[in-house]
């Protein structure tokens, strides 16, 4: 399992306000596929998935407030791909 934590998002950002999930449990996500979107006093970011696989759980609601290193959610990765013979 992948959780995916907040990143910092700027140099002196320490916390952000959780807005919206663009995903829902059970959703399959590709690499750098938005998750969510979060505020920061300067600007609203998305954050994207760090890998593909399927979200299995989500951990915060929107409009809460969260410091950067909270976990988001846990993503199962993709099982590799079978080559064929």
């Amino acid at each position: 399992m992948i959780t995916v934590k907040l990143p910092r998002l700027g140099e002196m950002t320490e916390e952000a306000l959780f807005i919206e999930w663009l995903v829902a449990v059970g959703d399959v996500v590709e690499a750098g596929a938005p998750l969510a979107l979060v505020d920061t006093d300067k600007v609203e970011s998305e954050i994207p998935a760090p890998a593909a696989g399927r979200v299995v759980e989500l951990f915060v609601a929107p409009e809460e407030e969260l410091a950067v290193g909270t976990d988001l959610c846990t993503i199962e990765p993709a099982a590799p791909e079978q080559r064929a013979s």
